[in-house]
């Protein structure tokens, strides 16, 4: 796989995973009696935590398995389950407790700064970004695709960082049946990405053939 593959794999499989449109209506709803400017800080902080705390992940991900003793192929399936999981909830439009549960979402409603949790953790970068993350670094065989990664997590950040902005003065101009089927599209396409990795695992296993 070329760097330039691998770049649009990360981006895409990141863009899906995070689904910073998805978070739009519960972003709205936590925040409805804050100002826009608040708003705009508050996603742009959130941003900024994702951001960081999956480009950490992507860097001591592997070092953490050496640790505790778990096999690439191993976190592989493992992943792959977490994000059919998501993709699952997705194809269905609607938001999947993997990656905040209605609790989560009470609470922030609650609380006068969601920055951090729970728009930053777990709604932007849950286990399923995480995982992901992971799981493309394990593929990053070089540090051209490693940085391509690590572009791609600043890429996706960026432009949920954008859509929370502009769905800070309102989202009267997003019509519901787009996002359900923009939702269901991506719930497909992270299906499949999630089955790609249960294939790479296994393939790496020998159990199929290459």
């Amino acid at each position: 796989m070329s760097v330039v593959e691998f770049g649009l794999l990360a981006l895409s499989s990141l863009f899906v995973i995070v689904d910073p449109i998805a978070t739009v209506p519960a972003f709205v709803t936590m925040t409805a009696d804050s100002p826009v400017p608040e708003r705009q800080r508050m996603a742009k902080v959130a941003c900024i935590v994702a951001c960081l705390l999956m480009l950490v992940f992507g860097v001591v991900g592997n070092a953490l398995f050496r640790f505790l003793g778990i096999t690439i192929p191993a976190f592989q399936m493992a992943g792959s389950v977490v994000l059919l999981l998501v993709a699952l909830d997705m194809v269905r439009a609607q938001r999947s407790k993997v990656q905040e549960t209605s609790e989560e979402k009470e609470a922030g409603a609650a609380k006068e700064d969601i920055a951090v949790t729970p728009l930053a953790v777990p709604m932007l970068a849950g286990p399923g970004a995480i995982s992901t993350v992971i799981l493309l670094h394990t593929k990053a065989d070089d540090w051209r695709k490693q940085l391509a990664l690590g572009g791609a997590i600043v890429v996706v950040c960026g432009v949920s960082y954008v859509v929370l902005a502009i769905s800070a003065r309102g989202v009267r101009w997003l019509s519901p049946i787009a996002l359900r089927v923009a939702e269901r599209v991506m719930g497909l396409l992270l299906a499949a990405i999630a089955f790609q990795f249960l294939i790479n695992a296994l393939t790496e296993l020998r159990i199929i053939p290459k």
